[in-house]
């Protein structure tokens, strides 16, 4: 099977069957999009009527195209043309079918066999049969998107599978915001021949994959599934947002895939059990996800949070308080170090609250021997991006340029970028994790400060409550490591 999804996911050339002209269908759609991601193979197309789309020949029959050039085949056909379509696919030598085509298992008794009799041909010929009723794939490394729907996300190292194609839009989404990237995505559609765990089974051995993220509603063979996901969180962090834990949301999980929803707490147990992360929100599952791609796991749960104002820290304090992080007692040692760059008045305890008693390096310095510290395993940094919040005031006023203020702007947002490649510094010389929060992360994006958290290839949390729960859930996983010897 690994052969058909490196097909899948890298392939030679792509053939989109049922390419049409009409923007708004699904076979204009699907042939843009490849395009227009840049994939360097070969692309073809097919439909009835031939001619061109795009500046690309469509052929009127898989038979006129070359054998050995095509590993993957989009399919736009009705569900009556892919019997016929698949076996000349076959002939071509093409290993992989995505099929966007509705009409099957979700259709009722008639659409439930003949996606059996479609899932049987596509076995006997060899290919793996992605979908039906599915989105599409994307596969960044390749330059691939195969997909309905926009956007094509940046090239990372989180990999999605998803029952539900709306989700795998909205971590692409996150994506392009956050510029923490995917490495492949994939809507399952009804999952008829390949399902959630065989993609996440290979994405655990996906060299250009760090951590999976995946979105679950219906739960079939529970024991199976979690049997599979164990050996999986053994290779790889694997993070779950699951769909359907009320009674209103599995009706809606019924009538949406057709799966019945599993019992939550068990479900939730389950996931204790196998080293799956699971993630109460989107917005959580992908936060997790992106920490788990770009920081490095935390040796222990004892947190120390540096803060430039002390707000931030008291409520940050009571988040890790309610977690299963530690909120650390400062160590003498590093107290009397910190003495030496602060003023008195700084909070002589963690939450480590600066009290405007900074200068130009004490910010880097005092990550530096926060981070480096034996005591502390990991570090939420807070403040980052209030210079250059003032500088954009002043390059936006009246009285800019001039006054003296071009310098002083330059200042403040050289600073901040100081200040967010240190803390990337520091964990990456610490191997400890480092999560740096600002509102300004949603509220200005392009604030040195945030901006350069995105530079660096870190993800830039909106608040430090967010980063304690992305935090958190790398404790645990590093936790469960560690309990079955897998560190």
């Amino acid at each position: 099977m690994r052969s058909g999804f490196d097909a899948l996911f890298d392939p030679r050339g792509v053939l989109v069957a049922g390419a049409s002209s009409h923007p708004g269908k699904f076979g204009f759609v699907a042939l843009h999009n490849i395009l227009a991601s840049g994939y360097p193979g070969r692309v073809f197309a097919t439909n009835l009527e031939g001619g061109e789309i795009l500046g690309l020949p469509v052929a009127r029959s898989v038979d006129d195209l070359p054998a050995g050039e095509i590993d993957l085949v989009f399919v736009c056909t009705p569900p009556g043309a892919n019997h016929t379509l698949l076996e000349a696919c076959a002939r071509k030598g093409v290993r992989a079918a995505f099929l966007t085509t509705a009409g099957y298992g979700e259709a009722g008794p008639e659409g439930r066999r003949a996606e059996a009799e479609l899932v049987a041909l596509a076995e006997r010929l060899g290919i793996l049969l992605a979908g039906p009723n599915g989105q599409g794939v994307v596969s960044t490394p390749s330059s691939l998107c195969a997909q309905i729907v926009a956007p094509y996300p940046p090239r990372g190292r989180i990999a999605v599978a998803s029952q539900s194609g709306n989700f795998v839009s909205s971590f692409q989404n996150y994506a392009m915001q956050s510029g923490i990237g995917i490495s492949r995505a994939v809507s399952a559609g009804n999952a008829a021949a390949v399902g959630i765990a065989d993609y996440l089974d290979y994405y655990a051995d996906d060299p250009e994959t760090a951590v999976s993220l995946a979105y679950l509603e219906g739960v079939g063979e529970g024991r199976e599934l979690f049997t599979r996901l164990r050996t999986v969180t053994k290779r790889k962090p694997l993070v779950v947002l699951k769909g359907g834990t009320t009674a209103g949301g599995q009706r809606a999980a019924a009538s949406h895939t057709g799966s019945l929803a599993s019992d939550f707490k068990v479900f939730d147990g389950a996931c204790r059990q196998a080293g799956v992360t699971r993630a109460a929100t989107v917005e959580e599952a992908f936060e997790a996800a992106a920490t788990f791609a770009t920081q490095p796991l935390p040796k222990g749960p004892r947190v120390a949070v540096v803060t430039t104002a002390g707000g931030w820290g008291v409520v940050t304090a009571d988040a890790i308080a309610r977690s299963e992080l530690e909120l650390v007692e400062l160590p003498d040692d590093l107290r009397a170090a910190i003495d030496e760059k602060l003023p008195p008045r700084w909070s002589r305890n963690n939450p480590i609250d600066l009290a405007g008693g900074e200068t130009r390096d004490t910010i880097p310095e005092v990550l530096e021997m926060v981070a480096a510290h034996a005591g502390v395993d990991a570090v939420v940094y807070l403040g980052l991006g209030i210079q250059s919040n003032q500088a954009a005031m002043m390059r936006g006023g009246p009285f800019y340029p001039g006054h003296g203020l071009e310098r002083i702007v330059a200042y403040h947002e050289r600073q901040d970028a100081r200040f967010a490649h240190a803390a990337a510094d520091v964990s990456n010389a610490t191997g400890k994790p480092v999560l740096t929060a600002t509102e300004l992360a949603i509220a200005s994006p392009d604030n040195a400060g945030p901006r350069t958290v995105r530079q660096t290839g870190r993800l830039c949390y909106s608040a430090s409550t967010r980063a304690v729960t992305a935090l958190e859930h790398l404790w645990r996983h590093a936790r469960w490591r560690r309990r079955r010897g897998l560190e």
